[in-house]
């Protein structure tokens, strides 16, 4: 048997608003924009390089509160990535608000950083990505 996560639902305030940050600043590929109907939209994107993606999902009522604070203020989500100072420079040059200084753990090389509803992420390039780049 195998399995995979494919889709992680992220609970957004717009979709277009959303996709603007996720796909011009964060520099996720945009995979599917569908009308459900009834002001419902199926919309996908995913970092470059993998399977995985986002559902960005539209709140409606009592899920608007939970918008950007699906963790309760911890961290939800981690973007994996081979190089950490390409990334990291280039999404803060596109204007991805980060919390920190990038550092350097035994785990990888990481900064926290916030989507544009103060969702927090981790980029984080993993001591295995870093050895196999050669760094």
């Amino acid at each position: 048997m195998t399995q995979r996560l494919a889709l992680t639902a992220l609970l957004v305030r717009d979709y277009d608003e959303a996709l603007a940050f996720y796909v011009g600043k964060a520099g996720f590929e945009f995979v599917e924009d569908t009308d459900m109907g009834a002001g419902k939209r199926w919309v996908v994107v995913r970092p470059p390089g993998s399977d995985a993606g986002l559902l960005l999902a539209r709140a409606v009522g009592d899920q608007t509160a939970r918008v950007g604070d699906q963790a309760c203020g911890r961290v939800f989500l981690f973007l994996e990535t081979d190089d950490f100072d390409r990334d990291h420079a280039r999404m803060a040059a596109a204007g991805v608000r980060f919390l920190e200084e990038p550092r350097r753990e035994p785990y990888g090389t990481v900064a926290v950083f916030e989507d544009l509803y103060g969702t927090r992420w981790d980029l984080i390039q993993p001591v295995r990505a870093a050895s196999a780049a050669g760094r």
